[in-house]
């Protein structure tokens, strides 16, 4: 009894908070726009954007400080990853994402991540040259994560992450902090159900600051020229912090306990509370034969997503992806490329390219 109860357990808890209900998916649509730092809403990395963000319970290694920052903890050795995304294809807006994380004694792991954010050149324009011509500026978005984690027993992993969050342009700028914290369960003979629970992006206010924010004016009724200096003050503005839950299975499609994980179907569904914006339903598949070519398909729901009047996101929901994973060496180690697409309307899609090396 007991052995059933570790696996019905968890799937019931799931399925009562991603249940499809209207309640539960309309979210905080009147708050939208109130946040800011949404690029930390963006997943950088080509593997787990493939999933639609239905991972949540499987994210592993140093993707999983995006999804649930508890699957770092499954880092074996040592594991390097970069990934280009062409956002939007269309606006010129790429997203490189750099990170690594390394096994610490023999449960836990830590991990750092980069984020940045290249808008290009933008024309610099002012009431007097409304058509520019007077140079450019380029924004900078920069999130660098810090995190650690650990296995608490063969079934429990949690980790937690610190970000540090910096917006720039020319001459306005805004920083802060944000914490994620994510815990993992796995259980069955072979760990093939999963369950995972993150909350992401909780942290103090932030706040613009900087000369761009002054302007000098004279002082009305002087008759000397004397100027003053005026200050605009900016109102801060809250995080978009949200809470993943999900859950996952993997499905072998052979009998044979030595060759049964040749062929690996695993399904994965996740629910996401966003603070600020509508909540999303999630579903995920993956086909992995030999963990060596991998390919996945995934569908991120909202509420009026399928009307093109009311739908407030530009992503229409489905997102599909590949790696190809060769071993390589003595030590098992590998080298992986990865890939992403997400379907956008307008422009012309999300696409994501990554590789990685695990020693």
């Amino acid at each position: 009894m007991k052995k059933y109860n570790k696996i019905v357990a968890p799937i019931a808890l799931a399925g009562l908070f991603i249940l499809p209900t209207n309640n539960l998916l309309a979210g905080n649509p009147d708050r939208s726009g109130q946040a800011g730092a949404t690029e930390l809403l963006i997943n950088p990395w080509a593997r787990s954007s493939g999933w639609a963000g239905s991972n949540i319970a499987g994210a592993r290694g140093l993707e999983a400080t995006f999804l649930n920052v508890a699957g770092t903890a499954f880092t074996k050795k040592t594991e390097i990853l970069f990934t280009r995304t062409n956002w939007l294809k269309g606006t010129d807006i790429n997203i490189n994402a750099f990170g690594l994380t390394q096994r610490v004694g023999e449960t836990g792991a830590i991990g750092l991540s980069i984020m940045s954010m290249d808008f290009g050149d933008i024309p610099i324009t002012t009431v007097d040259n409304p058509e520019g011509g007077i140079g450019t500026f380029s924004p900078q978005f920069v999130n660098i994560g810090l995190s650690y984690s650990k296995g608490f027993s063969d079934n429990i992993y949690g980790g937690l992450a610190l970000k540090v969050i910096s917006e720039r342009t020319a001459n306005v700028s805004a920083r802060g902090v944000a914490f994620d914290a994510g815990i993992q369960y796995v259980t069955g003979k072979y760990n093939q159900m999963k369950f995972g629970i993150s909350l992401k992006n909780v942290g103090p206010r932030m706040k613009f600051s900087g000369d761009g924010l002054s302007m000098k004016a004279e002082i009305p009724g002087s008759t000397q020229n004397v100027t003053y200096t005026v200050e605009n003050r900016t109102a801060q503005f809250e995080l978009p912090s949200l809470l993943n839950i999900g859950c996952g299975y993997d499905f072998y499609l052979k009998k044979d306990t030595v060759s049964m994980k040749t062929h690996r179907l695993t399904a994965m569904g996740a629910f996401t509370s966003n603070s600020f914006e509508k909540n999303n339903l999630k579903i995920g598949l993956e086909y992995g034969w030999k963990n060596i070519v991998m390919v996945r398909v995934g569908y991120c729901h909202e509420k009026d997503i399928r009307n093109k009047d009311k739908r407030t996101t530009v992503f229409t929901g489905p997102s599909a992806g590949f790696t190809v994973e060769i071993p390589f060496g003595k030590n098992k180690s590998t080298f992986a490329i990865d890939y992403s697409y997400r379907a956008t309307d307008p422009f012309q899609g999300t696409h994501s390219f990554g590789a990685r090396i695990n020693l």
